[in-house]
């Protein structure tokens, strides 16, 4: 029974590290102030957007599986241009989401330190520390580091909307409040980014592809287990994104809370948290909050610096990238987020607005690469698409390129929307 347990816990892997990329900003932020803001309204339009990019996510176990190649050097196959977007993309998010997230991470810290550090120092921390995690044990350590975050998270977040629902927590509720409706002109600014980072760009994609190339290389792992750790993780993350709805509808929907924006969001979050279920709390949503950011910061780091080697190794030599690359890449882009925290934290607002916009443009052009990919790959039976997901591949494409040019309407062409 042990060793059984043991083999299947050896299973997951590339699956539980997209996850933990993808809980951060998407989930901690965007889910939550979803929830805040809009009650139950997006509930489903969030699973709709998970089960909507769900082939294009999967695209990367599909490909790996079937030639032992990275989404990375699939992209490479279709021609320089497609694979310089997708560096050029990967540099900017690398280095502006390695500030971001480490400032998150840092912000909640703090709580869990007897002594006052500033924000800068405590950045600085969480990527000296994300580096010697990925130092001391590369790949299989960040594996095992991941899967404890995910455990954790999950189990922390189940026990704080339990106790929401058992305390009845948004009993702050504003008289005469009247919830908005998302489906306005106004809110599709926020729509617009949700759908973008939810459950993460696409991208990240090519950056698990990459993991499941590093797990097939050091285990043996066969397409079935490859599957079944990615939908744990995919599955995962979208039921955690309604959890995370769920602790803003309960506790902060309706209330007289006016929300702040980025890292500024992460204290208040958890100040409102534990000012409605309990000062108990504190600590516990801190931790929940925490895990998320210090999770996606290691993946962060660890993924783009893989991702950006390949991509620079393939357009220099046709190659992929060798150990050493990708230990100079990810201490590279360390080294300049660490300087964006240092000389550039004013801008971090406008420099994370223009990554997250960069990537949501490009999250329809990335899909259609992935669903191409696919097709245009022979694949063994078991990992072969069926009717259905096919029918649903071709849907994501409408949605997400339908999106893509609602946002471009609304963000440089408002007077076609009557704005």
């Amino acid at each position: 029974m042990i060793n059984r347990i043991k083999n299947t816990y050896k299973i997951f892997g590339p699956g539980i590290l997209m996850a933990t990329a993808a809980i951060g900003g998407s989930h901690l932020v965007a889910s939550t102030q979803a929830g805040a803001l809009f009650g139950w309204s997006l509930a489903i339009f969030i699973l709709a957007v998970n089960f909507l990019k769900y082939p294009f996510f999967l695209a990367n176990v599909k490909y790996t599986m079937a030639t032992k190649k990275s989404l990375i050097e699939g992209y490479a196959s279709l021609g320089n241009a497609w694979l310089w977007l997708f560096t050029i993309l990967a540099v900017i998010a690398a280095v502006v989401n390695t500030a971001a997230v480490s400032m998150f991470a840092a912000s909640l810290l703090g709580y869990f330190i007897p002594i006052q550090l500033t924000i800068k120092l405590l950045s600085l921390i969480i990527i000296v520390a994300c580096l010697l995690i990925l130092i001391a044990g590369k790949y299989n350590l960040l594996n095992n580091v991941s899967k404890i975050i995910m455990i954790s998270l999950s189990l922390a977040t189940i026990v704080a909307v339990s106790m929401a629902v058992v305390q009845e927590a948004n009993s702050n509720i504003v008289d005469d409040f009247i919830s908005p409706s998302p489906w306005t002109l106004a809110s599709l600014g926020f729509i617009v980014i949700l759908t973008g980072w939810m459950p993460a760009p696409i991208e990240i994609s090519s950056i698990s592809s990459i993991w499941l190339k590093n797990q097939i290389r050091e285990t043996n792992i066969n397409s079935k287990n490859a599957l079944l750790d990615f939908n744990v993780g995919f599955i995962g993350t979208a039921i955690l994104a309604i959890f995370f709805l769920a602790l803003g509808a309960l506790v902060l929907h309706g209330s007289a809370y006016e929300f702040k924006d980025g890292i500024a969001f992460a204290d208040q979050l958890v100040t409102m948290y534990s000012s409605v279920i309990g000062d108990w709390s504190k600590l516990l949503i801190a931790f929940i909050a925490f895990a998320c950011m210090f999770g996606t910061s290691i993946t962060v780091i660890d993924g783009y610096g893989r991702a950006v080697a390949e991509a620079f190794s393939l357009i220099k030599s046709k190659k992929s990238a060798s150990n050493k690359s990708v230990a100079i890449w990810t201490l590279f882009i360390s080294i300049v987020g660490c300087l964006i925290i240092l000389f550039f934290t004013s801008s971090m607002r406008t420099m994370l607005d223009f990554a997250m916009i960069l990537s949501f443009s490009t999250t329809p052009i990335f899909a259609f690469l992935n669903y191409k990919l696919v097709k245009s790959t022979k694949l063994p039976k078991e990992l072969q698409s069926g009717r259905f997901l096919n029918i649903l591949s071709i849907l994501g494409l409408i949605f997400l390129f339908g999106f893509l040019i609602l946002f471009i309407i609304y963000r440089w062409f408002p007077f076609l929307l009557g704005m």
